[in-house]
């Protein structure tokens, strides 16, 4: 797909360094800190500079200006064809030719510096992933035909008539927008190319999931599609502000009607036509990438854009093994702590069928799950303080995941709310099935999807002012995964888990993690099947068979994407034990998370570089 939406995952550009913060620090060649206030010029270039860059940028995407709270091309989808792709990274070339040659790197700040690096670090990431393009799995669970309906009902706000017009203009894309990604589909079975055959499966659910109901069809279970229904509760909303009148009311639903009914619903209905056809030619049983034209470097390439480093497969694995061990003891000591009799596997089968342990299957079970985690949210709240010198402004929701695009057993996610604190960020969880979430993984999930986790820190990431504004958006999934995960741990230290059984679902969660490491490389680098993933997650953990057996079709549909959680805790706890060892007594903790999270989620390398620098000037 674009470009832009991997810039954006990796890094948005823009800078506004005014020299306010505190002083900056570099080394001099005798190996002594100096104060380099006096290069704050370049840097102030350079930020101005890479202000008009991220603008430019921006352009490119209107769906990414949205989701930052922009009104600007408020009317456009983005553009999804290899043409759109190939004038965003031609754009990007040209971007830092530039500023090679128009700054000097050597009269940068520190900070100057980190973004120079950054900004040059987005254009070699996209570069690697140019003969990678058609690797890419465009219609599986969650691809563009769930995707933009989502956009749509859940980013693009309609405050005023003008709003309104904007979001017909939108529905009247996306004919276009499912066109321009089926061309590429086809083009990539074509090339060999195609997604399990459960992918397959997702999509095709999807589709029919977003176009049942009023006005594609009628059904007694679900009288409007999801697109209708929000178009009601958005037009209803201008009327009773009194911005439009009931006749104006009137002709918004007959024009959303004929552009459903019409273009948008003859769209889908080819891609349907085309994933039924084409799921023939798959196999019947699940395989890696390894299988693929060119499929062994396209996992290396994988791997290292999700973890940031340069680890090959059998590194991960044996990674991922060593770490499984370790957990496991610490697991069989809770057990023993807990007072179960019986062997670890005893008890993993224990927690699996427990009643106790799993919420009620009804309206009533689920509030009570909102009401436990919004408990567990409230308790860590009052705590951050101890650990944090900056905290968030955004507000935290947590809610269940739209109909259309809910699944039985698929994780929990967050989204991130808008940089000025109009739209809140969301903790989203799948509650079609309450079976796959256990009382005693409740409090672990809230912490990596909510505080101190994903909201925390990506929050503080969109709310910071004392650093270059590009590095506000900022995306390397090893950080942003790693903190989230690194902060299960932490929550432990701020006083969370003080039930013994969700000490023990902490544990399962730090175990899921380390078992995708081994699961991952072994499905992508050495051949396992579907069944002998499921067999190693299920001997090695207390997750349920339905929650298992979704995760393990994540893996095959997102290759390398589940290695960047382990990788990118070990290497931010590395980094803080390297600062206790070498600060001692003057070691910290608030100090040592501001230091993490105050420069964006940066690549690993880049971040321990800036952990270690703050422990030069501290010292």
């Amino acid at each position: 797909m674009r470009l832009l939406i991997l810039l954006f995952i990796l890094v948005i550009g823009g800078c506004n360094d005014t020299g306010s913060g505190p002083p900056s620090f570099s080394e001099d060649a005798s190996g002594t800190f100096v104060d380099d206030r006096s290069l704050e010029s370049e840097t102030q270039k350079l930020g101005h500079w890479l202000d008009d860059q991220w603008e430019q940028q921006l352009d490119f995407s209107p769906e990414s200006r949205t989701y930052l709270g922009s009104k600007k091309n408020y009317d456009l989808l983005d553009d999804y064809t290899p043409e759109g792709a190939e004038d965003q990274l031609a754009w990007l070339r040209n971007s830092v030719n530039l500023m090679e040659q128009d700054f000097s790197f050597e009269e940068l700040t520190e900070d100057g510096k980190l973004s120079w690096e950054m900004w040059k670090y987005s254009l070699e990431r996209a570069e690697r992933g140019v003969p990678f393009r058609g690797h890419r799995y465009l219609f599986g669970r969650g691809g563009i035909h769930a995707s933009i309906p989502n956009f749509l009902i859940n980013l693009h706000r309609v405050d005023a008539p003008e709003d309104m017009d904007a979001y017909l203009s939108r529905l009247g894309e996306i004919d276009r927008v499912l066109s321009e990604v089926l061309i590429e589909s086809k083009k990539n079975a074509e090339d060999g190319i195609r997604q399990p055959r459960f992918a397959y499966d997702f999509a095709i659910d999807e589709i029919k999931r977003v176009t049942t109901g009023f006005p594609f069809n009628t059904s007694d279970d679900i009288p409007n599609s999801p697109l209708w229904a929000d178009v009601q509760v958005k037009i209803s909303s201008l009327l009773e502000r009194n911005l439009i009148s009931e006749s104006e009311a009137q002709s918004y639903r007959e024009q959303v009607k004929l552009i459903l009914e019409g273009e948008v619903f003859d769209e889908y209905k080819r891609v349907l036509a085309w994933l039924e056809a084409d799921k023939q030619n798959t196999s019947k049983f699940a395989q890696g990438v390894w299988a693929l034209p060119d499929g062994r470097d396209y996992y290396a390439y994988r791997l290292e854009q999700m973890t940031t480093l340069s680890l090959s497969a059998d590194e991960i694995h044996q990674i991922g093994l060593a770490e499984v061990a370790r957990l496991l003891a610490e697991m069989n000591e809770l057990k023993n702590v807990i007072g179960f009799e019986g062997e670890l596997n005893d008890f993993f089968q224990f927690i699996r069928q427990d009643a106790t342990n799993y919420y009620e299957d009804s309206d009533s079970g689920r509030e009570a799950y909102l009401k436990d985690n919004y408990t567990y949210l409230d308790m860590i709240n009052k705590k951050l303080p101890d650990y944090f010198g900056r905290l968030p402004n955004a507000n935290l929701e947590i809610r269940r995941v739209e109909a259309f695009r809910e699944q039985d057993g698929a994780a929990q996610h967050y989204r991130s709310g808008t940089p000025d604190g109009s739209r809140p960020g969301v903790y989203y969880s799948h509650m079609s099935d309450m079976s796959s979430l256990p009382k005693h993984q409740v409090e672990d999930v809230l912490y990596h999807e909510g505080n101190p986790g994903h909201h925390m820190q990506i929050s503080i990431q969109q709310e910071l002012d004392d650093v270059p504004l590009f590095r506000t958006q900022y995306r390397t999934t090893a950080f942003v995964e790693g903190w989230g995960l690194y902060a299960e741990n932490l929550a432990k230290e701020m006083g969370g888990f003080e039930n013994p059984m969700s000490d023990f679902g902490r544990l399962s969660g730090e175990i899921w993690r380390a078992i995708r490491l081994v699961v991952d490389t072994g499905i992508h680098a050495k051949g396992w099947t579907e069944e002998q993933a499921v067999e190693y997650f299920f001997d090695n953990s207390d997750s349920s068979i339905a929650t298992i057996r979704s995760e393990i079709k994540r893996y095959f549909a997102s290759p390398g994407q589940a290695t960047a959680y382990k990788i990118g805790m070990l290497n931010i706890q590395e980094a803080r034990h390297n600062a206790e060892r070498a600060l001692g007594e003057k070691f910290k903790i608030k100090e040592f998370h501001d230091v993490i999270l105050g420069a964006g989620a940066l690549p690993l390398q880049l971040m321990h570089d800036r952990v270690e620098r703050w422990v030069a000037e501290s010292l």
